[in-house]
């Protein structure tokens, strides 16, 4: 089983990812950081001297690498589902979960990381949530296709466990 976290910047597909990869003994990827050791390059460094389109490009490459990995979590980056027809592949591929988070909570979180996200990392606050609410209605068509769709701004990695658990064959 291939279980893909998608969802919005700052939702925490990898901080829960990693835990959910414990509670259920699966492996875990964090697909930005597959594209930064394959590139020998970070996001930031790639957007800076390649252009998104290009990180996009690398970022499918490496998705389609994880078609064959089992019991795995792979968490992607914000915009993965929302290029390339990369949402009905990851479909096709393992579950889908998206990680639906409020606005004000994502705009709190990403406040306090912006400098290491690329499309976010020169906006200032006002700036930033006028992007975040155009972005998201942009994104919200691919998230949506998720098989399953946790919205909770205080979703925990125990609350995910149960939902897979109730949703798939999955039994531990």
């Amino acid at each position: 089983m291939r279980i893909y976290l998608i969802g919005y910047m700052g939702a925490g597909k990898s901080v829960l990812g990693r835990e959910l990869a414990l509670k259920m003994g699966f492996d875990f990827i964090d697909l930005d950081q597959m594209v930064e050791l394959q590139k020998n390059q970070t996001i930031s460094s790639i957007f800076e001297t390649h252009g998104e389109a290009t990180f996009r490009e690398f970022e499918k490459e490496a998705l389609l690498q994880t078609a064959n990995l089992e019991n795995t979590i792979i968490s992607t980056g914000g915009g993965a589902p929302c290029f390339s027809d990369n949402i009905n592949w990851m479909n096709e591929n393992g579950l889908t979960v998206f990680l639906k988070v409020s606005l004000g909570k994502l705009f709190h979180r990403l406040t306090l990381s912006k400098k290491d996200r690329p499309l976010i990392k020169d906006k200032p606050d006002l700036d930033l949530m006028e992007f975040m609410i155009e972005n998201l209605i942009q994104r919200e068509e691919y998230y949506s296709k998720a098989k399953l769709v946790c919205e909770d701004d205080n979703l925990t990695s125990e609350m995910l466990f149960s939902i897979i658990q109730k949703e798939t064959d999955y039994s531990k």
